[in-house]
């Protein structure tokens, strides 16, 4: 079974492309480490008549932001954490984004690894 590193943000409307950008350059680094698969996907439909929660409310998305659901999928939770390392080390990383012109405010978003239950 695959294990997965799940995350919810909300990205201001006006810094999208920068995000987009940020995210393509993260999901390479990713993926040259060993990640199974890198995905960013922006909200499309988030309004249900039959959930008591939103991903919207989850990261309190203002009018101005875009809600934003990204997954990494990894062989299992060992591989994730060495996977995970060597990112983290990976030099190109730090130039991707400044903490001071940040699209999305870190405080607000929601992130958990998760082992798969189905897997098909």
């Amino acid at each position: 079974m695959s294990y997965v590193d799940g995350y919810v943000l909300a990205v201001t409307k006006s810094k999208l492309d920068f995000y987009r950008e940020m995210a393509a350059k993260a999901g390479e680094i990713w993926m040259k480490h060993g990640a199974l698969a890198y995905k960013e996907c922006l909200a499309e439909d988030m309004d249900s008549e039959w959930a008591k929660g939103s991903f919207p409310k989850a990261v309190n998305a203002s009018a101005e932001e875009l809600v934003i659901f990204s997954f990494i999928i990894f062989q299992s939770r060992q591989h994730r954490d060495d996977v995970n390392a060597k990112v983290h080390a990976d030099e190109s990383m730090a130039g991707l984004c400044d903490e001071n012109n940040m699209p999305f405010d870190l405080q607000r978003m929601v992130y958990g690894g998760f082992t798969s239950m189905v897997d098909l």
